[in-house]
């Protein structure tokens, strides 16, 4: 099971660079744009998920 960062980093096409350079290679830039990209999703999963809490168990719709 891939982890947040590899998902991210395959999403941007910059996970070959990674395999070749490794993280220490990749430029502030990439790292910056995958750490970016990792935040929006956790917020988004968090929201998605504090909106939940408050629906009825038989309500909410299956976990993706």
């Amino acid at each position: 099971m891939k982890g947040l960062k590899e998902e991210v980093t395959a999403d941007l096409g910059l996970d070959d660079d990674v395999k070749r350079r490794g993280w220490g290679g990749m430029t502030t830039r990439e790292v910056g744009k995958i750490g970016g990209r990792m935040v929006r999703r956790m917020v988004r999963r968090a929201k998605r998920d504090m909106a939940r809490e408050g629906e009825p168990e038989d309500s909410r719709p299956p976990e993706v």
